[in-house]
């Protein structure tokens, strides 16, 4: 790899010097004249170092060094100085430089500075890049992604997180919602803002649009002092809005004109305040639905929509179970100071066969319950919640070992019939044969479906 480097100096015998000498070390040069064209040439995109005056016209190399490190935190910029100036290149490096050199420039120290400079860098990336590594795999773990249903939500995520767009979660209650949103923001670029999360059902119209917008003191009765809301708390951030279907009509204007013009006012104010934030959407409604009905904008649905996420219900994904409740069982082994190594067969075989109307919150509360009954190292099914200790039993029937081997079919054919509730061609074709082979076998009794 062949880096890339910016001198920005206004003296040109200076700049060009420089800049040969940097390409005999073998590097690629780019020269401005002053601070402005430097920050032009930055922002494509490609520059791996920047070499800069620190007295130029214009914007001056203290400013351009803290433009860089705003835009991109820990960039490496060594400074320019006169001997006059030495002091405020001091003050530079307190603000983010990598180091500074007086003029007339050493040459050889110059060389050694940017050598070691952009072997931090590079050290710096390979540790970023496995930090975001480690992140998705420890977030591909938290949502339990083996399946096909939940492989398909984690491409999403790992699409969409490193843009702005705005995203839909939809789902029913207890299947992630809420972990989906957290991946999102985690594997963004805002991950080092704030990720702030606003339960929109749990608040009454007015009290939502306070905690949203904030409000100015005095606007209404108990509003002893200004208050800031959860969009001026997330700037530069995510806001997470969960249940966003059970919000009234009037504050759906207003959280739209927020999405379009990225700004508000307090409760109660006139000032107007810009805001920077992500918008992440959850709700276990139908919106589409509910816009037919004229109870959810579609404009905003729209905004909201920009990218959808639908999690699977635990019942769709059953493979997931055993990894996330392993994870669950080794969490609350913990917790509870109980030495629980895993779950029995049987006990699996019941989890397995659950319908989980509850999705993983239910699952996370049967395998706490399960470890605190549990006496033993291992989880059985009788230290499983009365529910899920008959989970399945109507999958099975019980043949006697002392029937022919006709009775036996007709003990099987008859707790297919009774499993799809007396529908006939249902539980032939469960079985692999024809109906009128299913009646032959029955000794011809019954022609309901």
């Amino acid at each position: 790899m062949r880096f890339k480097l910016l001198v920005a100096d206004d003296e040109k015998n200076i700049r060009e010097g420089l800049a040969a000498s940097l390409e005999m070390d073998g590097y690629a040069t780019v020269c401005a004249a002053d601070g402005n064209e430097a920050w032009g040439l930055f922002g494509k995109g490609d520059i791996d170092l920047v070499i800069t005056d620190l007295r130029m016209p214009g914007v001056d190399g203290g400013e351009l060094m803290r433009r860089i490190l705003a835009e991109t935190p820990g960039f490496p910029v060594i400074i320019l100085t006169g001997h006059g100036t030495v002091e405020s290149a001091v003050s530079a490096m307190r603000e983010g430089a990598w180091d500074f050199l007086t003029k007339p420039v050493n040459l050889g120290r110059l060389s050694m500075l940017v050598k070691r400079a952009l072997e931090n860098r590079e050290l710096v990336l390979r540790h970023r890049q496995m930090e975001d590594e480690l992140e998705r795999n420890r977030l591909s773990r938290s949502m339990s992604g083996k399946s096909p249903a939940m492989r398909k939500v984690l491409d999403t995520v790992g699409r969409v997180a490193p843009t702005r767009a705005s995203v839909l979660i939809t789902g029913e209650s207890g299947v992630g919602k809420e972990l989906v949103a957290d991946a999102i923001h985690d594997l963004s670029p805002r991950r080092g803002k704030p990720m702030v999360k606003v339960h929109c059902a749990a608040l009454s119209s007015g009290l939502l649009e306070s905690e949203l917008f904030g409000h100015e003191k005095g606007a209404f009765t108990g509003a002893v002092s200004r208050r800031r809301g959860r969009f001026e708390l997330a700037h530069g951030g995510t806001l997470f809005l969960d249940e966003i279907g059970e919000i009234d009509q009037n504050l759906q204007i207003k959280l739209l004109r927020v999405l379009q013009e990225r700004e508000f006012e307090r409760v109660g104010g006139e000032e107007t305040v810009g805001t920077d934030v992500r918008i992440i959407a959850a709700t276990n409604r139908d919106l589409r639905a509910e816009i037919e009905r004229g109870g959810f904008r579609e404009d905003l649905y729209f905004r909201l929509n920009v990218v959808s996420v639908n999690v699977p219900p635990l019942r769709d994904r059953k493979d997931d179970i055993p990894v996330m409740a392993a994870g669950f069982l080794k969490e609350f082994a913990a917790d509870n100071g109980k030495a629980v190594q895993g779950i029995s067969e049987k006990a699996y075989s019941r989890l397995h066969a659950y319908n989980w109307p509850g999705n993983i919150r239910e699952l996370r509360n049967c395998i706490e319950s399960a470890v605190v009954m549990c006496r033993g190292s291992l989880v059985t099914e009788d230290d499983l919640p009365p529910a899920l200790q008959s989970a399945g039993d109507e999958d099975w029937v019980r043949v006697p070992v002392n029937v022919s081997l006709g009775e036996a079919e007709k003990i099987v054919i008859r707790g297919a019939v009774a499993f799809h509730k007396g529908n006939k061609s249902r539980a032939a074709e469960t079985l692999g044969i024809g109906r009128k082979t299913l009646h032959r076998k029955l000794g011809g009794a019954g022609d309901g479906e």
